[in-house]
């Protein structure tokens, strides 16, 4: 491992060594997991991170080094180490190619989503019969690193295939009236352009400054049909696709987005709507509340509040 860190090739002997079952096993029984998981830290936050994940896997460390649980569905290709850093290099070429604008902590697990991309559907069952994404094993079982790092490489996974399904509303030259996703059924009734801003929003909402990591990374997802890895020419398509995005977010004024205070606090919304109590309902109307700023960024709190009182007294005479 320390080859890749420090830029120099492996010996064939040396290779050949690291490859034997023995070798294996001791990695995977006799060295700590926090040391491995520090090792791997450093690899990934260091200068040539494609170079130490090709070694992990051309030495079939792989699935020593990044262990996972005994059971999990669906199932994974053999080579699956394979398609992991596959992943992980177009993610780095990406990344180069927009210039970088992450902080150290996001590249760092900005790349991490990338080398565990193609574990983003599995899951495993805990002894209570909970499913949990088999990516958070892999951090904080075999790697033994924090528990908000697992957080965020999922939080990224989600936000990414979130950007997969907006993309071609942002990026269409038609003039597309539709726009439904599976991740948000229900939204207010405003213009096209509104929901997606809306739509576009909450998204910021959720992932906060990691926006442009889970944008990036959508690139790799988007569309599966036309890019190439090898392909220089969609290589660079899928850096124009992120520019467009990310202008079009920008020109939207959503960067920071999750800052923007709510223009009616709970209290208020039980005051409006004459509850006793919080709960349901109140989550509800503040959920389409954030919705309504959003789709009308310089509108006033009475204007929000007039808006809340003509939906609710609509919503009233329907039930």
């Amino acid at each position: 491992m320390s080859g890749a860190r420090f830029g120099f090739a492996l010996d064939e002997e040396l290779r050949k060594a690291a490859s034997d079952e023995e070798v294996k096993a001791a990695i995977a029984n006799k060295i700590s997991r926090e040391r491995i998981g520090h090792e791997i830290d450093l690899m990934v936050s260091g200068n040539q991170p494609v170079k130490a994940m090709t070694y992990v896997s051309d030495l079939q460390l792989f699935g020593a080094v990044f262990s996972l649980p005994l059971e999990f569905e669906p199932e994974i290709p053999d080579r699956y180490d394979r398609v992991c850093v596959a992943d992980f290099d177009s993610a780095w070429r990406l990344l180069e190619a927009i210039g970088c604008p992450f902080s150290a902590d996001q590249q760092r697990l900005f790349l991490y989503a990338a080398l565990f991309l193609p574990f983003r559907e599995n899951v495993y069952k805990e002894k209570k019969a909970k499913k949990i994404p088999v990516v958070s094993y892999i951090i904080r079982n075999s790697l033994k690193l924090k528990a908000s790092d697992a957080e965020m490489v999922i939080s990224l996974h989600i936000a990414t295939k979130k950007f997969v399904s907006l993309i071609p509303f942002v990026v269409s030259k038609e003039d597309i009236q539709i726009l439904e996703v599976d991740w948000k059924r229900e939204i207010i009734d405003v213009p096209f352009a509104s929901k997606l801003r809306i739509l576009a929003g909450l998204l910021l909402r959720d992932i906060k400054d990691f926006w442009r990591a889970a944008l990036l990374l959508s690139m790799l997802l988007y569309p599966t049909d036309i890019y190439s890895a090898t392909s220089s020419f969609e290589f660079d398509k899928r850096r124009e696709v992120y520019n467009m995005v990310e202008e079009a977010i920008l020109g939207k004024g959503l960067d920071k987005v999750w800052e923007v205070k709510p223009l009616v606090d709970g209290k208020e919304i039980m005051s409006i709507l004459d509850l006793k109590t919080g709960g349901p309902l109140v989550r509800e109307w503040q959920q389409k509340l954030i919705e309504w700023q959003l789709a009308h960024p310089f509108e006033s709190k009475d204007k929000c509040i007039q808006w809340m009182n003509e939906a609710s007294s609509k919503r009233a005479r329907l039930e």
